[in-house]
């Protein structure tokens, strides 16, 4: 079909310089320009392929290296959970966070007492949730939560249950939300470790960010 219309419109030009009286010397330099356009079509169209609906492109979400350091200072690295994590993330980077939630559905089938996969659950469900009002950031919906809740259940004195949740509302853009649960995520961190630290800088950052009164 795409050389035959290619012919159609070789024909439509050489009778479109007929009707116009085209001077002859400008024949030639017209059927250069419609050769080389043939030879490109030739070289790079691809007639015979099959038509398709255009498809949006979908954008790869970035991980910050210094939030995989932190969930690997606060739930492990070198364990059957962490394995299903790392699966996750390659889901997330390829644009897909639909896929990132639920190889951690699998993960929680697979590992049902496990708060660390019940925990990135509840991460990867608020990562699809809806859009908030006038189309700003999603919303923390009730699956995420659910599985939050479902973590510090399973694991009541641990910091990443309610670390994470308070993570997924300061994305959904409602930090007094995720102030709170930041606060008891550093409450029981213990002295000394890492992650304690990481866990206060970033709630004195929204503890000054409040205090601007700029956001709620």
């Amino acid at each position: 079909m795409g050389y035959l219309t290619l012919a159609l419109l070789g024909g439509a030009v050489f009778a479109a310089l007929v009707a116009l009286r085209v001077a002859r010397p400008l024949w030639s330099l017209i059927g250069a320009a419609l050769f080389l356009g043939a030879a490109g079509y030739a070289w790079q169209g691809r007639p015979l392929l099959a038509s398709a609906d255009a498809r949006p492109r979908v954008d790869a979400s970035p991980i910050e290296p210094e939030m995989i350091a932190l969930r690997a200072s606060l739930l492990g690295s070198y364990t059957q959970d962490a394995a299903y994590l790392i699966a996750s993330d390659a889901m997330a980077r390829s644009g897909d966070p639909k896929a990132a939630a639920d190889v951690m559905l699998g993960a929680v089938r697979k590992l049902p007492n496990s708060f660390i996969a019940w925990t990135w659950l509840g991460t990867t469900l608020a990562g699809v949730g809806g859009q908030g009002a006038n189309g700003g950031a999603a919303q923390v919906q009730p699956p995420a939560l659910l599985a939050f809740r479902h973590a510090a259940q399973l694991a009541p004195e641990h910091p990443a249950p309610p670390f994470y949740a308070g993570l997924a509302y300061v994305r959904a853009g409602d930090f007094t939300t995720a102030r709170a649960y930041w606060r008891r995520a550093f409450a029981l961190s213990p002295q000394g470790t890492d992650y304690r630290r990481e866990i206060g800088v970033r709630l004195m950052l929204l503890e000054r960010l409040l205090a601007t009164g700029t956001v709620r």
